[in-house]
């Protein structure tokens, strides 16, 4: 422990102190370091490679960057001359004093902020007008808030859920109208009664006269009843779901049910909304059958509460949700669905007038012969659905490609030009196509159709 003696020359009982220098420096206090007692032990600490460690430079001191002021007092402004003699700039306090001190500065300062106010604001309704103007009076932000609308789930886990129905079965406009689909007048009355009618007169369809809640399209296959849903939801502007019996299938247990609710959650949001369910007879067939598994029975049971159960009940018009479904075993649909599909309408097979329709329909992209009567062709077509129709136009447009590269090579084929094989359809080609296609309906399956119609039609 070394004691620190103060310098003082004498003390108050006459002792003599030694003097400043005559302390013991650093040298003498602390021992030696290791390396210069022993440097083979401890070698000195080797010098840095200029290289990697270069040598420190001196950096220059500035001051704070120079601020020019916005002052118009004559008084405090400087000219470049005194700036060369004192060298300094003014300090911050100098400059909030002078602020103060001249309060023309603040009233400058808040008209030109005045006026940038108001010229932005005369942009921005000038901008809104123009928009309104090009988008039939709706402005860009308002169309980007419309799209930006989107059904939140009620629990944060079911958002995926959610994500699913919505990119696999929200279709909006799918651009079908009345006037592609041919004939079927009588289904297009009641599909307009029972859909459109309703959202252009809300108040006259209210109690008694209320829209239907569901409607069953029967018949054959390929007798059009997809288009006519398709041609629902254009006509009438609702959001079209799309429902399949996979979209509403899950592998766990529960899953499936919450599907049916969310669709019908998310059916009301969006609003006025059509949901078609395609084949629904493989969705809710007969209840209490052997061949019946559990899981189904609950989704069954899910769905028909959410199409007439207590929460599906609703007086507002805007919120109309319609069930559309389509089938084609009208016999295989259990009870209960069958009496929630109030409207249960007969799509035939087309008439002559719609037979010849259809042909127009289908013929009007391709070059056609004048000398084809397509009349007669439509009464060789009796018997045929739109579908079959369809098929034997598509064949009889691509005969004459087939008799031009009859027995070419590949690499011909590839040399030909379209002008080659865009000949027109003649009534040969309509011939050799009607050879090969048959009709898929048979007379059978269309007893079975108009037996049911007559025991549970409701058109």
């Amino acid at each position: 422990m070394v004691h620190v003696i103060y310098p003082f020359d004498h003390l108050n009982n006459g002792d003599v102190v030694p003097a400043l220098e005559d302390l013991p420096t650093r040298d003498l206090m602390w021992a030696p370091a290791p390396h210069e007692i022993d440097p083979d032990i401890w070698p000195p600490p080797p010098d840095r490679d200029p290289a990697a460690w270069p040598s420190p430079t001196s950096v220059e001191h500035k001051g704070p960057p120079v601020m020019k002021s916005a002052r118009n007092n004559p008084r405090n402004n400087r000219t470049a001359d005194n700036k060369k003699t004192t060298g300094r700039n003014a300090t911050t306090s100098q400059r909030k004093t002078s602020d103060v001190r001249n309060p023309r500065i603040n009233t400058s300062k808040g008209h030109s902020a005045k006026t940038k106010d108001t010229s932005n604001k005369e942009n921005s309704n000038t901008k809104d007008k123009q928009d309104r103007d090009n988008n039939n009076g709706d402005t860009d932000d308002e169309k980007h808030k419309e799209e930006e609308r989107r059904f939140e789930p009620p629990s944060a886990v079911d958002g995926d859920l959610v994500d699913m129905l919505e990119r696999d079965i929200v279709q909006k406009n799918p651009n079908i109208r009345w006037d592609d689909i041919a004939d079927l007048t009588e289904a297009k009355r009641l599909l307009e009664e029972a859909v459109v009618l309703p959202m252009w007169m809300p108040d006259f369809f209210k109690g008694i006269r209320r829209p239907w809640k569901g409607v069953l399209m029967v018949g054959p296959p390929g007798t059009g009843k997809t288009m006519l849903a398709k041609a629902v939801a254009t006509e009438c502007g609702t959001t079209f779901f799309n429902v399949s019996s996979s979209t509403l299938t899950s592998k766990y247990r529960g899953e499936s049910e919450k599907l049916v609710r969310l669709l019908f959650e998310m059916a009301r949001f969006y609003a006025p909304s059509t949901i078609f369910i395609d084949e629904i007879d493989s969705l809710c067939s007969r209840r209490g059958s052997d061949s019946e598994h559990e899981a189904s029975r609950r989704v069954k049971s899910e769905l028909l509460v959410q199409m007439d159960g207590l929460g599906s009940a609703t007086d507002e018009p805007a919120k109309v949700v319609m069930v559309l479904a389509a089938t084609n075993f009208p016999w295989d649909i259990d009870e209960a669905l069958r009496r929630r599909l109030e409207k249960r309408i007969y799509i035939p097979l087309p008439t002559q007038e719609g037979r010849e329709a259809l042909l127009h329909i289908n013929l009007r992209e391709v070059k056609v012969d004048p000398e084809v009567d397509l009349r007669t062709i439509a009464k060789k077509l009796d018997g045929y659905s739109g579908a079959d129709i369809t098929n034997v136009c598509r064949d009889a447009s691509m005969m004459s490609m087939r008799r031009k590269i009859a027995g070419l090579k590949p690499e011909q084929i590839k040399q030909l030009a379209k002008e080659e094989l865009d000949l027109p359809v003649t009534h040969q080609d309509f011939m050799e196509a009607l050879a090969k296609c048959n009709k898929s309906v048979s007379k059978g399956d269309i007893q079975k159709y108009l037996t049911w119609m007559d025991e549970f039609g409701s058109s």
